[in-house]
């Protein structure tokens, strides 16, 4: 059997390319280059350039190429700074553009926040357009692949929000993730930074292994509940997908083949089609998530799916969830 994630597991499925001239900007993905897990500029080109008309892109900080030393707080910056020089590379290729930067800063540091701010700013070579300080953390962290580790009650903390407040004053957007369990405590936080721009990753990552692996359908219900609840924030928007990490439990990078586009929507569409209606497609942008959602499935395969769920939908809400919320959000 072919190892799930790897090229050859992820072409034993392979479609048609629906919709193949549709603009898309995928608004959320990642870049590192760690010791045999590399997934650079050209990795991320051979997926956005498999078949889909991926204009523009956006990364999103996952805690690479951090400075070695200085101080702590300023770290983060050798990340912006090596996302910048992919991106100018992403522009020489001709692929994909990578043309906005939502790189990482710990938002409860005050004074060293401003410097931390200033320093993404300089380092982004104009592409730096908001911070990711998630709130993710595990209950069960022994039974996740990715196991955020974010303090206990950060989004409580008035620091953090404070840190939160100042990326609005300053005209920065503000990303982040966490799982089901904490969507109340991400609503108060958005209540309490309303002139702020949030985006909701990833669904609020409803967990669908562990602990959690049986008790899918009262998550499922509570989940609906706190989505309606948070787009009543008018200062939030969502990012729907990375829902095919295996974290969510629906087991894909177990199998000996990928799913297909039609399991992958008959799985998921129930997610997608509850947080459209309860945020509108202007509110609302579909994302890759790649490569962490690329141990279940293929590029291609993805956004076949994404356009079979809104097959329905008017050509200017599709725009809206492909390209246009993506594009007036990020300032791109």
């Amino acid at each position: 059997m072919n190892k799930p994630g790897s090229q050859d597991w992820l072409d034993s499925v392979t479609e048609d390319i629906i919709d193949p001239e549709r603009r898309i900007i995928d608004p959320h993905h990642h870049l590192w280059r760690h010791p045999g897990n590399v997934y650079d500029v050209d990795n991320l080109h051979g997926d956005t350039g498999s078949g889909h008309n991926i204009v523009k892109t956006v990364f999103v900080e996952c805690h690479a190429e951090y400075l070695k030393d200085g101080p702590a707080h300023l770290r983060p910056l050798g990340e912006t700074q090596f996302v910048a020089e992919q991106a100018a590379q992403s522009k020489s290729n001709g692929g994909a553009e990578i043309a906005g930067i939502v790189a990482h800063a710990n938002l409860t540091l005050n004074d060293e926040l401003v410097e931390t701010l200033a320093g993404h700013e300089v380092s982004g070579n104009g592409l730096f357009r908001g911070i990711r300080h998630a709130g993710a953390r595990a209950t069960h962290p022994e039974e996740l692949f990715i196991a955020g580790q974010a303090p206990q009650g950060l989004y409580k903390d008035e620091k953090f929000r404070d840190g939160v407040r100042l990326l609005g004053k300053k005209g920065y957007s503000y990303d982040t993730w966490h799982y089901h369990y904490q969507n109340k405590d991400f609503y108060e936080l958005a209540l309490a930074a309303p002139d702020t721009q949030m985006i909701l990753d990833h669904f609020g990552t409803p967990v669908g292994v562990g602990y959690y692996a049986d008790k899918k359908t009262e998550i499922f219900k509570q989940w609906k509940i706190d989505i309606k609840k948070i787009a009543e924030c008018d200062n939030v928007v969502a990012k729907i997908g990375g829902l095919a990490m295996p974290d969510n439990g629906f087991g894909w990078h177990t199998r000996a083949t990928p799913p297909s586009s039609n399991e992958f929507v008959e799985a998921q569409r129930a997610y997608y089609l509850h947080t459209i209606d309860c945020f509108g497609p202007e509110r609302c942008m579909f994302e890759s998530n790649f490569p962490v959602d690329r141990f279940s499935l293929s590029y291609p395969v993805l956004y076949n799916g994404l356009k079979k769920i809104v097959a329905d939908f008017s050509e200017s809400e599709k725009d809206a969830m492909f390209y246009g919320t993506a594009e007036r959000v990020y300032r791109l």
